[in-house]
């Protein structure tokens, strides 16, 4: 009488067959590495066959080998899928949302004590990240992105449009306005902060100005809004930044606009972004209401703090031009 191959040689098979080595599966599985061996081994013997060719550095699946790992990797998705249905209807009343760090810091983080004042009833993990979510393999019910809204095969709902804009302590503006010079003599003498995962960069901005960076003037670059912003308010340099992540300091005095010759360029930045099934969810709902209307309220204050210091908005046209120099 024939036997069914065990669920953990299964597993174990996955595993090497999708790293095409032992180590690495073993490593993934925490067990240890004569262990997958041995059970790789029992499934040969059990099946009667070969399923994996043994190189010098690396494993290669047979034919057969390949045969069965096609039919194991559709299974454990779809095991998977189970899995995250049933979490789902367990945890009904729990949100998970994926944040970008600084927008999270900034701006969701000293918001969401409205949100959880309205709704007391409701569990909600907000895990700061700039990872987006790979829906197929992770329990999230939508991500608060940063970008172009270039993400295929997900719904993406407009959130909030940003507007950039260089910004300074107000000591670093008078040393600015004490230099001699144009406006691009001024820049050749100015420290440029970084924010290195911005969508508008210095030299897409400077290139619309037809401006080149002065490379004798050393560069400061920070991987995060929250700490290029800070810098700027130590009096470091001039930040091309969100106001969306200033509006505090731009209201408080602590920043200003570095150079009252330019205007801030409006780009749409902020995106909730997630599969469309993930729609239908109450408490979706309820966080995107709630969401949107902070936008708005946040919206009319970043207008109206830009209208007071003078600043110009220059409208969507030079979006492509900036975001994608020729």
């Amino acid at each position: 009488m024939s036997r069914d191959p065990s669920l953990n040689g299964m597993i174990y098979f996955e595993a090497v067959a999708r790293h095409g080595k032992v180590a690495r599966a073993s490593e993934e599985l925490n067990v240890s590495a004569s262990a997958v061996s041995q059970q790789i081994k029992l499934l040969e013997e059990m099946l009667g066959v070969a399923l994996f060719k043994r190189h010098k550095r690396q494993l290669s699946l047979t034919l057969e080998g390949e045969r069965l790992f096609m039919a194991s990797s559709s299974a454990f998705g779809i095991l998977k899928n189970a899995r995250r249905v049933i979490s789902r209807k367990r945890d009904s009343h729990q949100l998970i949302v994926k944040v970008i760090p600084s927008f999270a810091v900034r701006w969701l983080g000293p918001r969401l004590h409205s949100f959880i004042t309205q709704y007391p009833e409701w569990d909600l993990r907000i895990d700061a990240t700039p990872d987006p979510t790979n829906f197929e393999r992770e329990v999230v019910d939508f991500d608060i992105r940063y970008g172009p809204s270039d993400w295929p095969g997900l719904y993406c709902l407009p959130v909030l449009h940003d507007y950039i804009l260089p910004m300074c302590s107000p000591e670093y503006r008078d040393y600015l306005q004490g230099l001699n010079g144009t406006m691009e003599e001024k820049l050749q003498q100015t420290r440029l902060i970084d924010s290195v995962k911005a969508m508008l960069q210095w030299e897409a901005w400077l290139a619309r100005l037809h401006f080149s960076r002065n490379a004798d003037v050393p560069a400061i670059r920070f991987d995060r809004s929250s700490m290029a912003i800070q810098q700027a308010v130590n009096g470091v340099g001039v930040v091309l930044e969100s106001t969306t992540l200033a509006v505090e300091e731009l209201l408080s005095g602590k920043l200003v606009p570095a150079y009252s010759e330019v205007g801030a360029i409006k780009i749409p930045a902020y995106w909730v972004v997630s599969p469309s099934q993930h729609q239908s969810r109450k408490l979706y709902q309820l966080f995107t209401n709630w969401l949107l209307e902070e936008a708005e309220a946040h919206q009319i204050v970043t207008l109206d703090t830009l209208t007071k210091l003078g600043v110009q908005v220059i409208e969507d046209q030079v979006i492509d031009e900036l975001l994608n120099p020729h």
